[in-house]
């Protein structure tokens, strides 16, 4: 499956995602530089799209706990 014309190949799990069913995040940068966020469970659900800097922003805040 195709999301937003990206490669399927391209998509990176989370390593805070596990391998046991749960939350499981995946990314990779669009070739306007934006970033996608989908879910690797499932994938037809689409996928969402950020700027870099909000994305770096809110990746931050989750690993320093302030989310």
């Amino acid at each position: 499956m195709v999301r937003y014309g990206l490669p399927v190949s391209a998509w990176v799990k989370s390593s805070y995602s596990g391998d046991n069913g749960g939350t499981c995040v995946e990314t990779q940068p669009t070739p306007d530089g934006l970033v996608a966020i989908g879910d690797s469970k499932d994938r037809t659900l689409g996928a969402h799209i950020f700027a870099p800097t909000p994305w770096q922003t809110f990746v931050t805040a989750v690993r320093d706990g302030s989310l």
